[in-house]
């Protein structure tokens, strides 16, 4: 998803809030915002678009109330999500509360999928030679 300026961007968090820090993610995925707010380790996009987690916390979705421009928005370096998915603010902003976001149990990763995620996963220190 391309990012549009113009969209609305969201939050997830499982902490109420009232502005975001510099650093902070945003995205123009609702859904993806929603899962954040569960505070996951792992999150994995299905084949068919459908997103799964290891978040355990109910959370909040908020939204941004006032116009970003690219100035304000960075790309998350690094990031394991299709480009332009989520970005990082480059200052302090506002935030609303849309509401609480309960988890939907069809979201969660199994238990055994959760360890085949961590035993692919490098451990820290080591290069994946796969890349």
């Amino acid at each position: 998803m391309k990012s549009d300026e113009n969209s609305i961007w969201f939050h997830g968090s499982p902490y109420r809030l009232i502005r975001l820090l510099a650093g902070s993610t945003i995205t123009q995925d609702r859904q993806l915002a929603e899962v954040f707010s569960h505070k996951p380790t792992i999150v994995s996009v299905e084949d068919d678009g459908r997103i799964r987690h290891n978040g355990i916390l109910p959370g909040y979705l908020y939204i941004i109330p006032e116009p970003l421009t690219p100035d304000d928005l960075e790309p998350v370096p690094h990031s394991t999500m299709e480009p332009r998915k989520e970005f990082l603010t480059r200052r302090e902003l506002p935030v609303r509360m849309i509401g609480p976001v309960e988890i939907n149990p069809k979201e969660l990763l199994l238990p055994e999928e959760i360890r085949e995620f961590k035993q692919r996963s490098p451990k820290k220190g080591t290069q994946d030679d796969s890349i």
